[in-house]
């Protein structure tokens, strides 16, 4: 018998008994337009729907593919949709089971139905990554032949994972993480379909939105927790799913978190000023819950940077560039990963020596410009590159620091009406000590006057 993805069996019991099946395998799509998500991959003319056999045909016949994604962003769930849209023989194969014999053995059976009856054959490969290169090399002929269609799947960038022969010869369509929006869609219709939960239960809105948060844009686990906490809430004879029902079924407790409301910028401020009083106890803390919650990670590192100038500053000059660094990385990876991340930068920053003077320093002198002391810039410090300048005076005795044995000049820089003006008050934590002494050797050498 032939891998088939579902078989005539399985689908006959699962009409006779719905609950024999998971609530995530029921509510699968059965067309394109039943698709959460994904809109990107599912325009007219795109790929998956000529694999359904939507177009006008012609010569150009439909293309292998490669989907990559997340887990539950529904890559099973597109090959499942066609294989019960299209006309062409089916079959599936695991990576993780699979071996070169297999994939022979369906090689040789496409070209057996193509050559016998005319019928094409579509072929699914989870896992693909899972594949030696010797085992995806086997493909190559049936792929470039089209003895097969190809749609394989993977989590892993298949720049790395699938070699370029087999890549060259397929189309690479990339799965987005599914938006809140995509599950909540996802949940209410699990809740009311026939496929699903029949309204034999409600969902309130603080318990959907911890089932969003359990989520993490995956399908899958939202269904599957979903379904768990129904059951959960029929049994005690309940007619909604509550909160307390859901933390109990999925042994999660929900944070008391808004990201729209007040508990976001508290919990926000909290971090920063663990941050800034160097407990980097509490600090994880306040991480941790903003993680849990469903904080945008980005909105995390950007708070991580503007602490590691408004708090550290020269004290520890490596802070701002592992706090950027993290917010890059974080940007690329997202949750769950992005956590360990966050976690570096927040623990560095927390146990980082502290200062504040770059922070007064700009406040300061803001607080003089806005209230108008500026003047003009000195004549010898003005562009002098233009035809004219000379006469004007500008640049002229202008003194060039790197003619100088001690590389700084003598020179008045800051307009008139500021020029004794200090803004800068180094600390002497950290690495700042170094500039502190810095700063006293520059200014005696300008030969400033003490403001």
């Amino acid at each position: 018998m032939e891998p088939d993805l579902f078989t005539a069996a399985s689908e006959e019991r699962q009409e006779k008994d719905p609950a024999a099946s998971p609530l995530a395998v029921r509510m699968r799509p059965r067309t394109l337009d039943e698709v959460v998500g994904q809109q990107h991959l599912l325009k007219p003319g795109s790929p998956l729907r000529r694999l359904v056999g939507e177009g006008a045909g012609g010569p150009a016949g439909p293309s292998s593919v490669i989907l990559w994604g997340p887990p539950g962003t529904g890559k099973t769930t597109l090959a499942y949709v066609v294989s019960k849209a299209t006309n062409k023989r089916f079959v599936e194969l695991s990576a993780i089971t699979a071996g070169v014999k297999e994939v022979r053995a369906v090689i040789d059976g496409a070209r057996r139905a193509s050559g016998g009856y005319g019928q094409e054959t579509v072929l699914f490969l989870d896992e693909i990554h899972r594949f030696s290169k010797a085992q995806q090399d086997s493909l190559l002929p049936a792929v470039e032949n089209r003895w097969v269609t190809l749609i394989a799947a993977t989590t892993e960038n298949p720049y790395f994972s699938v070699i370029s022969p087999l890549l060259s010869r397929s189309l690479l369509l990339t799965l987005e993480p599914l938006t809140d929006e995509d599950v909540r869609g996802l949940l209410r219709r699990a809740l009311t379909d026939e496929r699903g939960l029949r309204s034999a239960v409600g969902l309130p809105e603080d318990t959907e939105g911890h089932l969003l948060r359990i989520a993490g844009g995956d399908a899958r686990r939202a269904l599957t927790a979903l379904e768990a906490a129904a059951g959960a809430a029929l049994d005690k004879g309940e007619s909604e799913i509550g909160l307390t029902t859901l933390e109990e079924t999925v042994d999660r407790a929900a944070v008391k978190y808004d990201r729209d409301g007040d508990q976001h910028y508290d919990v926000a401020s909290a971090l920063i000023k663990s941050i800034r009083g160097s407990d980097v106890d509490a600090a994880l803390h306040y991480l941790a819950r903003m993680i849990e919650a469903g904080e945008d990670p980005r909105f995390i590192a950007r708070r991580l940077m503007i602490s590691a100038s408004e708090d550290i500053g020269l004290a520890d000059p490596n802070a701002l560039p592992t706090a950027v660094a993290a917010a890059q990385a974080v940007a690329m990876i997202g949750f769950p990963e992005a956590a360990l991340t966050l976690s570096h930068a927040t623990i560095a920053l927390a146990l980082a020596p502290k200062s504040n003077s770059a922070t007064t320093a700009i406040g300061a002198a803001l607080d003089d410009v806005r209230k108008g002391l500026a003047g003009p810039v000195p004549p010898h410090l003005r562009d002098g590159h233009y035809k004219g300048a000379a006469k004007l005076g500008h640049a002229q005795g202008y003194v060039y620091p790197h003619d100088l044995p001690e590389g700084i000049a003598a020179q008045q820089y800051a307009p008139d009406a500021l020029k004794d003006r200090e803004y800068y008050t180094p600390g002497r934590h950290g690495a700042e000590a170094r500039y502190a002494d810095a700063v006293e050797w520059t200014r005696k050498h300008l030969g400033r006057k003490r403001s």
